[in-house]
């Protein structure tokens, strides 16, 4: 059974990645209906949470059908991550985790993210002080190290423990990588080999198939599998990899009508949350993943894309179900 803090997760939890702009509520609900086992917040500025920022607030909203959920801050100031995390108690999640992963020039040119891996004292002390801010559990999520000449990964888990932190999840490349390349999984398994660690390791990168979670499990003895880019469009990949490690069968990919409702319905909860325009702009990401494999679909992608109100966007997705219908769908 594997435990963060109190949280039981079972004997191999599914986690879907914090990814800005991509893990709002109404992505989550839909990865939680398809057996994501822990999920987490977008990543919330601690700056933003302290000036009262509309989107940094926005992003604290959680519901209770989502639990266990945490809440993801970034910082590279210590008093300002111990001021938002206090402002994160509030909301009550399950636990507090710590961005020091994402690659993104605009955070990592504040000394966030995956910035505070040139500084590892640096790292343990914004750590130490959401630990001290919180009685909730506290996570890392992180990188391999800044590039391939500063692979400290080890050191991080060692020092990041001693200091509190429950759970910690590994994405395998440096920041200097970003998503290019093949992530290396032998760092992480190596960090969960350490016998200095005792809490959970999770593995992040490159898995997009029931196949390659089951391998990556079995070859790298992680505690866990945090699943990102591949659940965009498509949050059947968490129950598909399920069923794989269950039953050794691969699950027929969704028919046409499950990929039209589960898109209506993180449509439905797009509108809601954020107000129609917003609503129907920041579900255009989605579209291509949840219909993935339709031959010659390009045109009813670009009115999705172009349709300008809610109801012009379901009327399209009625017109696929109808007329893509009799199609085989193919798999991502």
């Amino acid at each position: 059974m594997v435990k963060i803090g109190n949280i039981s997760l079972g004997e191999f939890p599914l986690l879907l990645a914090p990814m800005e702009d991509v893990s709002d509520p109404p992505f989550r609900a839909v990865c939680k209906e398809n057996g994501a086992d822990l999920m987490y917040t977008e990543f919330i500025s601690s700056e933003g949470l302290i000036r009262d920022a509309i989107k940094s607030r926005q992003k604290l909203d959680i519901f209770d059908y989502e639990k266990p959920i945490g809440i993801q801050i970034f910082g590279g100031d210590e008093e300002a991550m111990a001021m938002a995390t206090s402002i994160v108690n509030v909301t009550q999640p399950d636990l507090v985790d710590i961005n020091f992963g994402c690659p993104v020039k605009k955070v990592v040119t504040k000394g966030a993210g995956a910035g505070v891996l040139k500084d590892i004292d640096l790292m343990v002390r914004l750590t130490e002080s959401v630990v001290r801010s919180t009685d909730l559990p506290v996570t890392v999520k992180t990188r391999l190290g800044w590039d391939e000449s500063s692979k400290n990964i080890e050191e991080v888990a060692e020092r990041l423990q001693d200091v509190g932190i429950k759970a910690l999840s590994i994405h395998g490349r440096t920041r200097q990588q970003m998503y290019k390349g093949e992530a290396d999984w032998s760092l992480i398994a190596k960090v969960k080999n350490n016998p200095r660690i005792n809490i959970p390791i999770f593995g992040n990168g490159d898995i997009d198939s029931p196949q390659k979670a089951l391998e990556y499990r079995n070859r790298y003895g992680v505690d866990g599998l945090m699943i990102g880019r591949a659940a965009i469009g498509y949050p059947w990949i968490f129950n598909e990899i399920k069923h794989y490690f269950e039953t050794g069968k691969v699950l027929p990919p969704p028919n046409l009508d499950d990929r039209v409702e589960t898109a209506k319905k993180h449509l439905k909860f797009s509108v809601e949350w954020k107000g129609e325009k917003l609503g129907i702009f920041e579900m255009r990401r989605h579209y291509t993943n949840y219909f993935r494999g339709i031959p010659h679909f390009k045109p009813y992608r670009t009115r999705l894309v172009e349709g300008e109100n809610y109801q012009a966007v379901l009327d399209t997705l009625d017109e696929i179900n109808e007329v893509f219908a009799d199609q085989m769908m193919e798999r991502i």
